[in-house]
């Protein structure tokens, strides 16, 4: 089966005056149920639901800027609410800001809601989204957020408002304030407590144990009465794919995520789950440290980028479940997608050309997988070694411990496997991921001309020059970049039909954008 490189999505194209008034550009086609969830049911309140999760680790952290991964993005869901929501729809919702609003796109004035409280019974207040936004800036801060939020110059509370000044004018400002790392959390002393459970979410925190469990219950003064229907949440660390399997097929949990295509024919004859499979910016990828040799130089990671087979892995790895991706972490759903730039194929005789380049004849390196890092990576890294043999290259797959893969692996070996949600906006993925001296720059590339584009293509308010900075920003890390991305994969669930869902499922991120324990409910 041959896979396209762009899926046929049609993106709807938002203006800058648009992004300024809160819209956000993600295609509504991204957003489809091609595997056919039901239609949506009566919402009634009550029951328990259970998720099985493929991710979680002992080492993981109540601290909103420390956020890896699903279980503790989900467990966040539950427990937090943020300035701002991107709807299903992905558009962006009023969430704690009840409105925002810019004269200039420098200075933002966000109006916070009245009559919301925290679970310990304090009111939400303009003082409380300032500590919580502080957090993730200054010397101090550990937050991975803290390079997306380094332009803003000052924030401060107003009344009730927020007003946060920029070091140079954003359109995207709103939808960065609805990344997973930075909820809104309560105040004291002008600070907030990363480590505290208490926040202002449909649940409450009842137990926990860090990689293993969470039990929360439904808070019963929610402001949003048209949210959190279950009386009770359970999240479940499953990291084994197979366990994950039989939990949801014996009903010992009611939702799990990186369902192995392999399975979906038999999860669908047995009639007791359906599949939710949800395209949008996700991918995987096999970042290189650019910093160390032999990936310091550019020519040897070209020569591993056209030794691996895109369509072969898209068609075996995700069952036909995405589509081939160009080495570049800017998806079909965003607005700059390059979609003119020159694809990459399969190509083992260029391989060896670049091998050359570098002065080698053959190539010998270690690949660090685990399918903690994305269901399959252990297969896909087995299906990587085997063809870049036919190019000289020997590549040594290291399946290592799914339990600790993101602290004891990922951006400590030099060359390992990971996956990423996307971002709706290009500045957002790029800022977190690609900027020089990023938390998460997990390559550690850094290119001048690059980050020179990154800072510019903020404030261009000329369109057509905007998206010919994000192009050429592709450009660079796809041909430059030391970070191979081979395929956007879908969202895959797979839910119990004791679950209704609704009608439109969001794709900004997983589990309906992590609130399927809001905007679900029993059937």
């Amino acid at each position: 089966m041959k896979t396209p490189l762009v899926p046929a999505l049609a993106n709807r194209v938002v203006s800058r005056r648009g992004v300024l008034q809160g819209a956000a550009a993600v295609t509504a086609a991204g957003l489809i149920l091609p595997y056919g969830a039901t239609p949506a049911r009566a919402q009634a309140r009550g029951g328990t639901f259970r998720v099985g999760i493929g991710h979680g680790s002992t080492t993981d952290s109540l601290d909103p800027g420390l956020w890896e991964h699903l279980y503790v993005q989900t467990f966040g869901a539950c427990r937090h609410n943020y300035l701002i929501e991107v709807g299903s729809d992905g558009q962006l919702v009023p969430e704690i800001a009840e409105s925002w609003d810019t004269a200039d796109g420098q200075t933002w004035v966000f109006t916070i809601r009245q009559g919301v409280t925290f679970h310990s019974g304090k009111d939400v207040t303009a003082e409380d989204v300032v500590a919580s936004i502080n957090h993730h800036r200054g010397d101090a801060s550990t937050s991975v957020v803290k390079p997306l939020l380094a332009a803003i110059t000052d924030v401060r509370a107003d009344g009730n408002t927020v007003v946060v000044t920029l070091e140079a004018p954003n359109a995207d400002l709103p939808y960065l304030m609805t990344d997973y790392h930075v909820p809104v959390m309560p105040a004291v002393d002008g600070s907030v407590d990363p480590e505290s459970t208490d926040g202002c979410g449909g649940y409450i925190v009842e137990s926990f144990e860090h990689g293993v469990q969470a039990t929360l219950t439904r808070n019963p003064n929610y402001w949003k009465e048209d949210r959190a229907w279950f009386d009770r949440i359970e999240l479940l660390a499953i990291l084994d794919p197979a366990a994950r399997l039989n939990a949801l097929i014996t009903g010992e949990v009611h939702l799990i995520d990186q369902v192995d295509p392999a399975t979906i024919g038999m999860l669908e004859g047995r009639g007791v789950a359906r599949i939710l499979s949800i395209p949008g910016n996700a991918h995987y990828g096999f970042p290189m440290d650019a910093r160390e040799a032999p990936y310091s130089d550019n020519n040897i990671r070209l020569a591993l980028k056209y030794a691996l087979d895109r369509e072969a892995m898209v068609d075996v790895i995700l069952g036909g479940h995405g589509a081939v991706a160009n080495d570049n972490p800017i998806g079909p759903a965003n607005r700059y997608f390059h979609a003119e730039m020159e694809a990459k194929t399969y190509d083992p005789d260029r391989a060896r050309y670049y091998l050359q380049q570098a002065g080698l004849s053959s190539l010998d390196v270690t690949l660090s997988v685990a399918d903690a890092a994305f269901s399959g990576a252990v297969d896909a890294g087995a299906m990587f070694s085997e063809t870049a043999r036919a190019a000289g290259i020997n590549i040594t797959v290291n399946r290592v411990p799914n339990d600790g893969y993101w602290s004891n692996v990922w951006m400590q070996d030099d060359f390992c496997a990971t996956y990423w949600g996307g971002r709706a906006v290009e500045d957002h993925m790029f800022t977190t991921a690609y900027a020089a001296g990023a938390d998460w720059n997990e390559s550690f590339w850094t290119n001048d001309r690059f980050n020179e584009l990154l800072l510019a293509a903020r404030s261009e308010v000329d369109e057509n020059l905007r998206r010919e900075m994000y192009h050429e920003m592709q450009q660079l890390v796809s041909f430059e970049g030391s970070t191979i991305i081979p395929m956007y994969n879908n969202y895959v669930m797979a839910v119990s039909n004791d679950i209704a869902t609704p009608e439109r499922i969001s794709a900004n991120w997983n589990f309906d954008g992590f609130r399927c324990v809001e905007r679900w409910w029993m059937a």
